[in-house]
């Protein structure tokens, strides 16, 4: 069996997953939300061995590097990611409700992956620039960080959807006001760490490659506005004691400039991150 096989089932899986979470929430059934959990946690095993697969691959192709190169390697690992990260926080937090939006936007991620016909699937030998063990620093990073927006972009939307209820008015299967508020914030907090060593281990790696720490590429730029969004968030909250809608709407605007980030340059503005697409 290939990993390129075990990925696209993978794809599949993420969609149960979500599909159950979703059942889990509508119905309030239970089953349906142990369903989704487990069913994530399988995927992500599933998708972990896929990718050490993928590895192995490429050094019996006689290529050997880490499949973190292109842009559909970058999309298996941003959604394995996602998966894993919100595996760790429903262990923690205990709420499957906040397992919907995860699973979802990790599900388009690998379907957008699999079924793009100008996707680079096929294990590639790697362009000069991106022979460096930076790059695996850097691209684990900012995928965890993504991550980390990302199911903060879908516990804002929870939280705005709640807004205007009481704490005291969660049903025991979608948290109260108080504690989205606070996974929007921790998450948000999370992704911006991660996001803030990407950019440095990247700022190391472009210098060994093109000779400059900081070229205002548009990747590198739209980068920098991304992390200027989240630390405004983070400012307002921790500074001026921001609460409630404000950071959620902030925490969604963050996700759609992390969303141009990585898709919009890629296909509508030429630079140094071109080869990505």
């Amino acid at each position: 069996m290939t990993s390129s096989l075990i990925l696209s089932v993978v794809t599949f899986l993420y969609l149960g997953a979500a599909l159950a979470y979703l059942i889990h929430v509508i119905f309030r059934w239970e089953l349906a939300g142990k369903a989704g959990f487990f069913g994530l946690v399988l995927t992500v095993a599933a998708q972990t061995g896929a990718i050490i697969l993928r590895w192995v691959e490429s050094y019996r192709l006689g290529i050997g590097h880490a499949p973190l190169s292109n842009l559909y390697e970058s999309l298996v690992f941003g959604s394995w990611a996602i998966g894993a990260i919100y595996i760790w926080v429903e262990m923690k937090y205990r709420h499957r409700a906040l397992g919907v939006f995860p699973a979802f936007c990790a599900f388009l991620a690998m379907a957008y992956a699999s079924f793009d016909k100008d996707m680079l699937r096929h294990i590639q030998p790697l362009v000069p620039a991106l022979k460096s063990n930076w790059l695996i620093a850097h691209v684990i990073a900012c995928f965890l960080g993504y991550a980390g927006f990302t199911i903060s972009c879908g516990i804002a939307i929870l939280y705005l959807l709640r807004a205007g209820k009481k704490e005291s008015s969660s049903s025991g299967i979608i948290p109260g006001n108080l504690v989205l508020e606070e996974l929007v914030y921790q998450t948000v907090l999370f992704g911006h760490l991660l996001l803030t060593v990407g950019i440095v281990t990247g700022s190391i790696w472009a210098n060994s490659a093109w000779g400059t720490y900081w070229s205002w590429d548009p990747k590198e730029t739209w980068s920098l506005i991304t992390w200027l969004i989240y630390l405004a968030l983070l400012h307002a909250r921790i500074v001026r004691g921001w609460r409630g809608s404000k950071i959620a709407v902030i925490s969604i605007l963050g996700f759609a400039s992390m969303l141009f980030t990585f898709f919009g340059v890629n296909f509508l503005l030429s630079g140094l991150h071109s080869y990505a697409s």
